[in-house]
């Protein structure tokens, strides 16, 4: 009934202060409460004590799924709770005596721990005394002389009987086997304790008998009562009328635990005034608590209690023992003798993890729990009292929970990247002087999620390949790397999709999607395609996946596959040109004709040389290497052959290099009538009966002809031509191409970096042959130039003008 009236209690108590500290403190996720249960000693494992479920008001469902555990700060487990049904029952066997000893209260405190979210409940169980200890004499024996002349009414005090068991359950009376000569009696001490003693009702005679045997039995209060007998043997001997007496009858002393062995913790001091033997004391435990055994011994003539075993503060922390005198005729007194245990710091604190989160997402957020951790000292006072703290790690914290819990909780963003493995350390020190520390490091993984995006080792790339590749070559291996770990940083490649020239990029190139090779699709022209571009995108694996994007240039290379190309003179079909005349006032110097040729390809490869392949007389012209100028190199005389025909060759700078030849047909002669008495000539030898001379007279005539028109042309067109032209400069001249080099070059070190203009004219009159040529363009700045090392594109263009004496007869060919 009582019970029942004290779990009620403690319910109303429970819902009034949960609804407390929802009013006053609403948001706390941790809750506190208190529980009470008074059950006996001894209960049978399996007892149930009391449903915790029920009592706390939770449903039996949620105890598993918030991780209820019971955490007791005893050596043993006394009591577990079934997840199932919520009941509390008893585990092991509990004995009172052995708990509390001889306190007159005994609890044991357990605690309840609660997850989701964090509650703590203290549950605390009074163990009621039974009566299972029946009394007990510290002695089987009594053993007592009384001398023959000791007259009626002595006493002879007697050790009292101990029964663990308190209250009513304890020792109440004693009783004495029936006899003619002795009595029971009852002593009192100044400290109040009741020894039982015989009291001599009749005289003895020891010739009539010189011993006796007496059962002294004690009872005890419980139902039905338990009893414990001890034998008195009473011998009869001479007088001896003095007890002996002890200086103190109460010794109370106060030792520190850590007392060594062998520590004197009193001198117990007896005298006796009876002389001989009787007169001589032996000292003696009367009474000795069990738990006492092993620790204290006294000397048995010098009275000295000392220290043979290890004290121990949380063990015992008193002891409580009589000691007796006895003198050589048998009389006995008694003292009692009080030990008391001062605690030391002798115990560090305590570190157990009930709950831990050993691996936890990198995108937990601030303040997620990673370990529940619980403290204790068994020292007490300040000794017991424990301040706890972590290692120098400032991503986490260690708050207090309640008295005995703290929580280990993130303080800031997780970062896998920058540290995947954290061992915290906890340290917990006490407040003992001096203080002792215990440390715990507690591991915490750091797992991966997809947070970082691929990263391209480059921001750029530019890519060059020499053009006539073949299909499928490999051009560039393409790297990106992801910080991610596992399937997020598994990587993997493609090609943005996009057009060149309205044909798909892909038709150019290819990539493997695994390990970012590019490869050529087809093979490339540089004449038709210099450059092209697009993105390559790398992708990882995770959920959601990330990407970046690179932008890829691909450069083709020039080779020298071209020939260079003869646009001035233009050749017949037998790879001749038209006449070109000199006058007779020639001299040194003079520009007979310009050979202009031009090559497809770029760099080395399209710079061109000039040679005078077959001469007549090569003391008589000559030929500019790198302008193309044929010129007379001394003055015409009388005898020299009025007609010439030159050969010309024409080399690019390539490997191997690549060539073309024009053949220069020249005449000496003012005008075009001197022309035709020239080509009518016809040599006297065989072969000036052939045909071809025919042809060459026909040919003539239609040149003429054509010309005529051409000039006719030419000056109706001047007169109708606009005073300003808009498109070919002050004159018109200068019509030319113009050459970029969008990449930069990988033939040469900066070969051939200026781009070429040039303009073809043709003078009708020798004196007046003024051709514009190609050449490279002079003082341009360096700063136009293209740096290999900046991938920008360049575009530079210039042109070179000649002055023209007679503009009318100038034929402009644009190339």
């Amino acid at each position: 009934m009582q019970q029942r009236r004290r779990l009620r209690c403690s319910r109303w108590t429970i819902l009034w202060q949960v609804l407390l500290l929802s009013l006053l403190s609403f948001g706390f996720r941790e809750v506190s409460g208190q529980l009470q249960y008074s059950i006996p000693e001894e209960l049978k494992k399996g007892s149930v004590v009391g449903n915790v479920a029920r009592d706390l008001g939770f449903n039996v469902k949620d105890l598993a799924f918030r991780k209820f555990q019971i955490v007791s700060h005893d050596a043993k487990q006394y009591f577990n709770v079934h997840i199932e049904n919520g009941d509390l029952t008893v585990s092991d066997r509990i004995d009172r005596e052995t708990l509390c000893g001889d306190k007159p209260s005994c609890f044991i405190n357990l605690e309840a721990v609660i997850e989701n979210p964090l509650t703590f409940y203290t549950i605390t169980i009074e163990i009621q005394d039974v009566n299972d200890n029946a009394p007990t004499f510290a002695k089987k024996y009594f053993e007592i002389e009384i001398s023959e002349f000791s007259v009626p009414g002595v006493h002879f005090p007697l050790g009292n009987a101990q029964d663990p068991d308190l209250g009513t359950n304890s020792v109440q009376s004693y009783t004495l086997s029936s006899n003619e000569y002795f009595r029971l009696g009852e002593q009192t001490t100044k400290d109040g304790l009741k020894t039982p003693e015989i009291i001599l009702e009749r005289s003895l005679d020891r010739e009539k008998q010189s011993s006796y045997d007496l059962i002294l039995t004690a009872f005890d209060g419980g139902k039905p009562p338990k009893t414990g007998t001890a034998i008195i043997k009473i011998s009869v001997q001479d007088v001896n009328d003095n007890f002996p007496s002890f200086t103190q009858a109460i010794n109370q002393i106060k030792i520190h635990e850590n007392a060594p062995i062998g520590y004197l913790v009193v001198q117990i001091n007896a005298t006796d005034e009876d002389e001989g033997t009787n007169g001589l004391v032996s000292y003696a435990f009367s009474q000795f608590p069990e738990k006492a055994n092993g620790i204290f011994s006294i000397d048995s003539t010098k009275g000295d209690i000392k220290i043979i075993g290890t004290l121990d503060y949380e063990a015992s922390d008193s002891y409580e023992m009589t000691v007796e005198a006895k003198d050589g005729g048998g009389l006995v007194s008694h003292c009692k003798v009080s030990i008391q245990v001062i605690d030391v710091n002798d115990n560090a604190p305590d570190i157990t993890v009930p709950t831990l989160a050993a691996r936890i997402p990198e995108d937990s957020p601030p303040g997620t729990v990673i370990a529940i951790i619980n403290v204790r000292d068994l020292d007490s006072g300040m000794n017991g009292e424990i301040i706890c703290q972590i290692s120098d790690i400032k991503d986490f914290q260690l708050l207090p929970s309640s008295s005995n819990y703290y929580k280990l909780v993130t303080a800031a963003n997780m970062d896998r990247e920058r540290n995947f493995v954290y061992n915290v350390t906890v340290q917990c020190m006490d407040k003992g002087s001096p203080s002792l520390a215990t440390n715990k490091t507690i591991q915490l993984t750091i797992s991966d999620v997809n947070d970082n995006a691929p990263v391209f080792e480059r921001i750029n790339y530019i890519v060059y390949i020499i053009e006539n590749n073949q299909p499928g070559t490999s051009i560039h291996n393409i790297v990106a790397s992801d910080l991610d770990q596992d399937e997020n940083g598994k990587i993997t490649y493609s090609i943005v999709s996009s057009n060149i020239d309205n044909i798909p990029v892909t038709s150019y190139v290819s990539i493997n999607s695994m390990t970012g090779v590019l490869y050529a699709q087809r093979s490339f022209d540089y004449e038709q395609l210099r450059e092209f571009q697009f993105q390559v995108m790398a992708k990882d694996s995770g959920s959601p996946p990330l990407s970046s994007n690179v932008t890829v240039r691909i450069c083709i290379i020039d080779k020298n596959d071209n020939a260079p190309k003869i646009l001035y003179p233009s050749a017949d079909t037998e790879g001749s040109a038209l006449f070109e005349f000199i006058p007779h006032s020639a001299e040194k110097g003079y520009l007979v004709t310009k050979v202009i040729a031009v090559d497809a390809d770029s760099g080395h490869n399209a710079w061109l040389s000039y040679h005078l392949l077959q001469v007549p007389d090569p003391t008589l012209f000559g030929i500019g290497q790198h302008t193309g100028e044929v010129k007379i190199v001394r003055d015409l005389q009388d005898s020299d052959t009025l007609r010439q025909k030159l050969v010309v060759l024409v080399k690019d700078n390539g490997v191997p290099s690549l060539s073309s030849t024009v053949t220069l047909s020249l005449v000496v002669a003012e005008n075009f009538q001197q022309v035709v008495p020239e080509i009518r000539k016809q040599p006297t030898n065989a072969d000036s009966k052939s045909p071809v001379t025919f042809y060459l007279v026909v040919s003539i005539a239609l040149i003429s002809c054509l010309f005529i028109i051409t000039v006719l042309i030419a000056v109706i067109y001047k007169c109708r031509k606009t005073p300003t032209p808009t498109s070919y400069g002050a004159y018109s001249r200068n019509v030319y191409p113009q050459f970029t080099l969008g990449c930069p070059s990988e033939i040469s070190d900066t070969s051939l970096p200026f781009p070429f203009s040039y303009d073809v004219c043709v003078t009708l009159d020798s004196k007046q042959n003024e051709i514009a040529y190609l050449k490279p363009v002079q003082n341009v700045p360096t700063d136009n130039l293209i740096d290999t090392d900046n991938p920008t594109e360049g575009n530079i263009c210039a042109s070179t003008d000649l002055p023209v004496s007679n503009i009318d007869q100038v034929l402009y060919f644009d190339i």
